[in-house]
C-alpha cells in the first residue's frame, strides 16, 4: 500500500469562511479588475474587485430584505456567467447557502434537488427554466421566492435592500465558521440517484490557500481565465473561488459555438477544460487542415510537436528536430496558439484522462495541461500537475494538505483539507465511504515513487470477463473517444466470453470528417453508421487502442449506433459522463447481439 500525504504550506484558520476571501482581496487590490463582462461590440468591460464587493453586498441587503435568512438554502439555475459568483458571495454575506442545479435538469430532477435539500428559493436564469420549475411548483410549496434574472430580478434585489445596514451583513457573513455548510452540491447520478454532498467554508478556504502557493505560476498577478464550463459542477466553481482569492481576472462564455471569437477577444493566460475539449481542438485543427489539401503537413507537425516535447523530458532535442520543430511553430503551431487566444500558457484538465498524444502536442505548442483529479466529495482538485513538478500522463502529486493512497485492490483513498463533511441526511452512505478520516474515492489508481497520481478506471466498472480477467473501461475508451468522428464508447463484456463496444458518431465533426474523406456530408446517423468507411474509420480506432492493452482486453466486436448518448436521452450525467448502467439495461439487446453471432461491426438504426 501506497501513501503520499503532502503537509499544509497555509496555517489554517478554523474561524475563516469564504466571505474572507472576498475580503482579503479587496484589501490587498480593490482597483485591480477582477472580472470582465462581454459588451455588445464584442469587446469586454472591466470589474474592479472593489466594485464587485459592492455588488455583493448590495445584493446581500436585498436578500436580508427580502426575508433570507441565515441558514436558508437558496436553489441556483444558471449557465456559466458572472452572475453565478456574484450570487455566490452574496448569499454568504448574507449567511445563505447555495444549492446548485444544472441548467439542464429536467422538471424532477429540480424537485429532487430543492426537496432533498430543503431549499427555501431559488434563483432561475431564463423564461425556460422558470418554465420548467413552475411544472413542479406546487409540488415544492416550501419555496418562498423564484427569481429570474432575464427579468433583473437581482437589480431589483439589490435595490430593496438600501435600508439594510452594513452591520447586519457583517454580523451575517462573520457568523460562519470553517466547519459550518458552505453548500450543497449534488453527485450527477451516474451510479444511481444524486446525493448532496456538504462541503463546508473550511473546504474551499483551506483549498483555495494552499492551491494558490501549489500552483503560484498559474494563477500569478495579471492572469486571466475564461470560464466556459458550468459553475453548477465543482470544478469551475472551485476555480472561481480560488481566482477570487489570488486576484485572476475572469470572463465567462456559456456559448461554446461562440468560444474561439471569445478566446481571441478576451486572450486569457490559462484555461479550464475536459479533455473532450482539447480533443476537439485537436481534430478541427486536423479535419480543417485536411480540407484545405494540408492533412498530411498537419499530421507530420503533430508527430514533430509529440516528438519535440518526448525529446523535452529526456532532456536533449536532437538539432534536427529542433529545425523542423522551428519550421512547423511558423506554418502550424503558432496558428493555433492565436486560435486560442495567443497568450495561454496553462491549462487545467480534469474529469477524464487526457491520453499521452495530446498532452505533449499541447505541451510543444507553449500550452502546458496540467491534469489533475478530484470529485466533488474532494471539492474538486485531490492532485494536480504543477509546473515545478509535472509529468504528463499522470494527474500530479497531492496539492498542499491533502493525502492519498492506494488500498491493497488499487482503490484511491483521499485525506485533508478538502475532503467533504459526508452525504446530506445519508449516513449509511456516507460511512461506506468513508475509513477513518480517508475518503474511498471507487476509483482504481497507481502512485509512482514520486507521488504522482495516475488514474485507470472506476472501481464499480471493471469488467470481469467469463474467463476472468478484470478489465477497466477507461483504459480503451479514452484512446477511442479522441478519434474525430467518435461521440461516446461504452465497453461491455462483463462475464462475457470477449470484450465489445458500443460507439456513437460525433454529429458536429461527422459531416466535416465525411466531406473530407469524398462523402456525401449530409449523410444522416442511420446511413453514416452502416457506411463502410465510417465503420473501417471507428475499426481504425479501435485498433489503435486495442495496442495498449492485452488480447484478453481487447475489443473484438463494436456496434456503431445511430443514435446520440445525451443527457435528455439520459445516457449522460450534466458534466457529459456517461450512465453506464443506464446504457447497458436500455441497449441490451444491441448487446447481446453481439455475443451471439452476429457479424464483427455493425451499425444499428435506434431510430
Amino acid at each position: 500500500m501506497k501513501e503520499f500525504v503532502v503537509p499544509a504550506v497555509v496555517t489554517p484558520d478554523p474561524e475563516a469562511n469564504a466571505t474572507d476571501l472576498v475580503i482579503d482581496r479587496v484589501r490587498q487590490t480593490p482597483d485591480a479588475p477582477l472580472f470582465s463582462l462581454p459588451t455588445s461590440d464584442g469587446g469586454w468591460s472591466d470589474v474592479s474587485t472593489a466594485e464587485f464587493h459592492r455588488q455583493v453586498v448590495a445584493l446581500a441587503k436585498g436578500f436580508v430584505a427580502a426575508g433570507v435568512k441565515p441558514g436558508d438554502k437558496i436553489g441556483f439555475m444558471c449557465k456559466v456567467r458572472y452572475e453565478w459568483t456574484l450570487v455566490d458571495f452574496a448569499a454568504w454575506f448574507a449567511g445563505a447557502v447555495l444549492v446548485p442545479v444544472y441548467e439542464t435538469s429536467s422538471p424532477s430532477q429540480i424537485q429532487y434537488i430543492l426537496d432533498d435539500s430543503e431549499a427555501h428559493h431559488i434563483i432561475v436564469e431564463t423564461a425556460e427554466h422558470f418554465a420548467r420549475f413552475d411544472e413542479i411548483a406546487s409540488d415544492v410549496p416550501q419555496i418562498g421566492h423564484v427569481w429570474q434574472l432575464h427579468l433583473g430580478d437581482l437589480d431589483k434585489l439589490a435595490a430593496s435592500g438600501t435600508d439594510v445596514t452594513n452591520d447586519e451583513i457583517e454580523t451575517r457573513r462573520s457568523a460562519a465558521v470553517g466547519s459550518d455548510l458552505a453548500t450543497l452540491i449534488y453527485t450527477s447520478g451516474s451510479t444511481g440517484v444524486p446525493k448532496g454532498c456538504i462541503l463546508t467554508h473550511s473546504n474551499f478556504v483551506e483549498l483555495s490557500r494552499n492551491a494558490a502557493v501549489a500552483m503560484k505560476e498559474v494563477v500569478a498577478p495579471g492572469s486571466s481565465t475564461l470560464l466556459f464550463i458550468t459553475t453548477a459542477h465543482i470544478f469551475a466553481r472551485f476555480i472561481s473561488i480560488l481566482a477570487v482569492h489570488s486576484g485572476v481576472k475572469v470572463g465567462h462564455q456559456a456559448d461554446t459555438k461562440q468560444l474561439l471569437s471569445a478566446l481571441g477577444s478576451f486572450k486569457p493566460t490559462f484555461l479550464l477544460a475536459v479533455p473532450r475539449v482539447f480533443e476537439k481542438v485537436y481534430n478541427s485543427a486536423e479535419q480543417k487542415a485536411e480540407a484545405g489539401g494540408k492533412g498530411k503537413i498537419f499530421r507530420k507537425a503533430a508527430d514533430v510537436a509529440v516528438e519535440h516535447s518526448k525529446a523535452l523530458d529526456v532532456g536533449s532535442v536532437p538539432l534536427g528536430l529542433k529545425l523542423q520543430f522551428a519550421i512547423f511553430d511558423k506554418l502550424v503551431y503558432s496558428k493555433l496558439k492565436t486560435a486560442m487566444g495567443g497568450r495561454v500558457v496553462y491549462a487545467v484538465s480534469g474529469s477524464a484522462p487526457l491520453g499521452l498524444r495530446l498532452g505533449h502536442f499541447f505541451r510543444s505548442l507553449g500550452i502546458r495541461i496540467l491534469e489533475g483529479y478530484g470529485l466533488t466529495e474532494t471539492t474538486a482538485p485531490a492532485s494536480v500537475n504543477l509546473v515545478s513538478k509535472f509529468k504528463i500522463g499522470t494527474t500530479g502529486p497531492a496539492l498542499p494538505g491533502i493525502g492519498i493512497k492506494i488500498a491493497d485492490d488499487g482503490e484511491i483513498l483521499v485525506k485533508g483539507i478538502n475532503v467533504f463533511a459526508g452525504y446530506w441526511k445519508k449516513p449509511a452512505e456516507t460511512a461506506e465511504v468513508m475509513d477513518g478520516e480517508w475518503f474511498r474515492t471507487g476509483d482504481i489508481g497507481t502512485l509512482d515513487d514520486e507521488g504522482y497520481l495516475t488514474i485507470t478506471g472506476r472501481k464499480k466498472e471493471i469488467i470481469v470477463t467469463a474467463g476472468g480477467k478484470n478489465v477497466a473501461p477507461a483504459a480503451l475508451e479514452d484512446p477511442i473517444r479522441s478519434n474525430p468522428i467518435v461521440g461516446q464508447v461504452v465497453v461491455v463484456g462483463d462475464q462475457k466470453p470477449f470484450i465489445s463496444a458500443l460507439v456513437t458518431l460525433d454529429p458536429e465533426m461527422l459531416p466535416v470528417w465525411l466531406n473530407n474523406n469524398e462523402l456525401d456530408a449530409q449523410m444522416t446517423l442511420t446511413e453514416a453508421a452502416q457506411h463502410p468507411k465510417v465503420l473501417a474509420e471507428v475499426q481504425r480506432a479501435i485498433d489503435a487502442a486495442n495496442t495498449r492493452v492485452s488480447r484478453a482486453e481487447s475489443i473484438r466486436k463494436f456496434t456503431v449506433l445511430a443514435t446520440e448518448f445525451t443527457e435528455a436521452s439520459g445516457h449522460l450525467t450534466p458534466k457529459m459522463s456517461i450512465k453506464r448502467h443506464v446504457i447497458t439495461q436500455d441497449f441490451a439487446d444491441v448487446i447481446e447481439g453481439m455475443y451471439s453471432g452476429a457479424p464483427a461491426t455493425q451499425g444499428i438504426s435506434l431510430q
